[in-house]
């Protein structure tokens, strides 16, 4: 073979894979036209935390806590990370606040009992209808026995523990016959969850008189601090990274009330006869918990009716 036709031979070796080349590369623009876009990556991201920050001065019913006390610090620390970041609870009762708390401080303001109170109601049940494992209900958390001896009629047909004013009033006996005994705000609110004789108890043996001093059982001991959150919280939302619209907000109910001083056959008879809804009726008065009323005591209740008559704002 001369070289002549070596080189040749060369040259349409090296064109058919040039040409082949550019088929391959052809068939595959061709392909990937014809495919979908491959989707974006998802790009994952951690958001930054940011811690709240505690106060350097803080009072509870004009009583100072002592900051400086790094133990204390570290309580409230926790009850407002636990309060602050546990969203859904806390964001529901800040709604509920809007209603109730307007009747709340009347009473509060009434009888002469410090405003920041208002918050030890969200301290025990979120200013909801809740019942304890140990059996205390209402916005207050009574226990039956405790509720009769302040005054709240609590039986088959009636629980006042469910009466936002009714209880209110009973809570405030308690927390003044409280502040008598231990000369303290902080006091009385912690013996409302502890009860007076324990906290008696706890002062005797230990020989102290404050509760900051006191060792306590650890439900009493984050008390005062769940308190002392939600105060914290509520007063300032948004630095707690809770912002809110003005219509966000649960609106008080707006009623008239109706004097029921006999019995009453039949609640859902009583409702339609005031142009209004069972499901209205107990709505407005959570603390009807029977169909009827025999009322054996001839108690005076007040029924609050709805202005326009259904649950609409």
């Amino acid at each position: 073979m001369n070289k002549k036709l070596i080189i040749s031979v060369t040259i349409i070796v090296l064109s058919v894979g040039v040409l082949a080349l550019a088929a391959g590369m052809m068939y595959k623009q061709k392909v990937n036209a014809q495919e979908p876009p491959a989707p974006p990556q998802t790009v994952f991201y951690s958001p930054v935390i940011t811690l709240p920050q505690l106060p350097d001065k803080l009072e509870f019913a004009g009583e100072p806590v002592p900051m400086k006390n790094f133990e204390v610090r570290e309580r409230l620390d926790r009850e407002i990370i636990v309060t602050t970041f546990r969203h859904g609870p806390t964001i529901l009762a800040y709604k509920r606040a809007n209603r109730w708390f307007p009747d709340i401080e009347e009473v509060l303001k009434k009888n002469n009992i410090p405003d920041d109170f208002k918050y030890m109601a969200l301290a025990e049940s979120e200013l909801s209808e809740v019942v304890s494992p140990a059996g205390a209900a209402g916005y207050w958390q009574f226990m039956e026995e405790t509720a009769k001896r302040y005054g709240l009629t609590v039986n088959d047909e009636i629980d006042e523990r469910y009466h936002i004013i009714k209880s209110t009033e009973a809570a405030c006996s308690y927390l003044r016959n409280s502040y008598s005994r231990f000369n303290s705000w902080t006091m009385a609110a912690a013996s409302y969850n502890v009860g007076v004789p324990n906290l008696s108890s706890f002062i005797e043996k230990q020989r102290r008189a404050d509760f900051y001093n006191l060792h306590m059982n650890q439900e009493t001991s984050r008390f005062i601090f769940r308190i002392l959150s939600f105060k914290l919280i509520f007063s300032n939302p948004e630095t707690f990274g809770i912002e809110f619209r003005e219509s966000d907000l649960y609106k008080p109910l707006k009623f008239y009330e109706v004097e029921v001083s006999g019995t009453v056959d039949s609640w859902v008879d009583f409702a339609e006869a005031e142009g209004i809804s069972y499901k209205a009726l107990r709505y407005f008065n959570p603390w009807i918990r029977a169909a009827s009323l025999k009322n054996k005591a001839k108690n005076t209740f007040y029924v609050r009716i709805p202005v326009n008559k259904n649950l609409e704002i």
